[in-house]
């Protein structure tokens, strides 16, 4: 199989800038949505806020795929190709995770006290277990799933090559996603009973197949992706219009459904949780590739900058603003909880904008100044490593080493 350079698409760090804004909002207002407002005039507002927004780790998930089948597909399986592979998964998104896990540990230890109960050798075995399961705290599941994927991607790749050369038969890579993972949830749901169920690969299947289709067909879609609406077929029109209103449509549903649930006005099935949940968060995933395409192409040199760098930086954000979240919260945990006043309303936005911009700040500081920021928040953005200085003829420099980009 012939491999061709591939371009370069920045359009992909707004995308991850739109889902880290997305992740942060869920967990920021967790709390509020699911048992602190319950009785609040403004709960709709935090159900609304969770729900609406949790379309964030899905997207990454996507964009997982996408990245890696875009640079990858078109290039043959060998020993050096995974050993690569798996060297820098290693590097700037295992070690991290583990580090990062291990912390995150011992801060939930000193929380609960528990190491007032627990032997030395009771702590490691039960840190043995968060690391394996991805529940060293709440949100690295996320990582945990990646992890998975990152396992079985050769496979995978392999398997999706030897379709041979008709991308028609590529195409049946979604069907077969979507079957994978909702035989995993009827398997669950009447057998397995696993009580986290989302932190496994096969329940994101459909996105991660997405993810690939739309990068090996990515010739095709970009047309769609970069022409603005004027310029834009009668078919490309349809096609938006329809995207965008089935989107919003599904948003309004998930968000019905769980305010629904969460106010015990009824109690849905979990299979129409599943079917919602999947609907919603698929659109999402395209609905935010075309935003990130369209902010690139029509939004200010500030916002485009500005929204780059946070992209960049999305991966360390996901890992550290739980931590300030967590702090936070300590200030006011229950704030007004029982006449929910405004004050309450301000201090969930405030945890909000608190976790983007303080975390925003830490890991950009880390990252300039820290030499040894990526063992715990992943690879160092280029546009945060140091020049190279100018050498002399006959000079050589040996202050550097070579950087590599984790997602291609």
């Amino acid at each position: 199989m012939k491999s061709k350079v591939k371009e370069r698409l920045p359009q992909l760090d707004l995308f991850r800038a739109f889902a880290i804004f997305c992740v942060i909002q869920v967990h920021a207002s967790s709390f509020a949505a699911g048992w602190q407002a319950l009785d609040s005039s403004a709960f709709y507002f935090y159900n609304w806020m969770n729900i609406f927004f949790r379309i964030g780790t899905s997207s990454f998930i996507f964009l997982s795929s996408f990245v890696l089948f875009y640079n990858y597909y078109d290039k043959p399986v060998s020993k050096s190709l995974i050993g690569r592979f798996y060297k820098k998964r290693l590097t700037y998104i295992i070690l991290p995770y583990l580090l990062v896990s291990f912390c995150y540990f011992l801060v939930a230890v000193w929380i609960q006290r528990d190491f007032l109960d627990h032997s030395v050798t009771e702590l490691l075995q039960l840190l043995g277990i968060k690391l394996l399961t991805g529940s060293a705290y709440t949100h690295l599941y996320f990582i945990f799933i990646n992890i998975q994927f990152y396992i079985l991607f050769p496979l995978l790749l392999w398997l999706i090559q030897s379709l041979g050369k008709s991308r028609v038969a590529v195409a049946w890579i979604l069907p077969a996603g979507l079957a994978i993972q909702w035989a995993f949830f009827f398997w669950n749901k009447y057998q397995l009973e696993l009580p986290n169920k989302g932190s496994y690969a096969p329940s994101y299947m459909s996105f991660y197949m997405l993810g690939a289709v739309l990068a090996i067909y990515f010739d095709k879609i970009k047309g769609w992706l970069t022409t603005g609406w004027k310029q834009a077929t009668r078919l490309q029109k349809v096609f938006t219009l329809s995207l965008w209103g089935s989107w919003l449509i599904m948003a309004f549903f998930d968000v019905q459904l769980y305010y629904g649930f969460r106010k015990k006005l009824y109690l849905p099935d979990t299979t129409t949780f599943e079917l919602v949940w999947n609907i919603h968060l698929l659109l999402s995933a395209v609905v935010l590739l075309k935003g990130a395409f369209l902010l690139y192409r029509k939004g200010s040199a500030f916002w485009v900058k500005a929204m780059t760098r946070l992209g960049q930086l999305s991966f360390a954000i996901y890992l550290f603003h739980p931590f300030v979240l967590l702090i936070y919260r300590k200030f006011r945990n229950r704030l007004a909880g029982e006449d929910f006043s405004l004050a309450y309303f301000f201090f969930i936005i405030g945890g909000s904008v608190c976790a983007l911009v303080l975390s925003w700040v830490f890991v950009q500081f880390c990252f300039k100044r820290l030499p040894f920021a990526s063992w715990f928040l992943g690879n160092v953005p280029d546009s945060l490593k140091k020049k190279k200085k100018k050498m002399l003829p006959g000079q050589e420099d040996h202050s550097s080493t070579p950087t590599v980009n984790v997602n291609m």
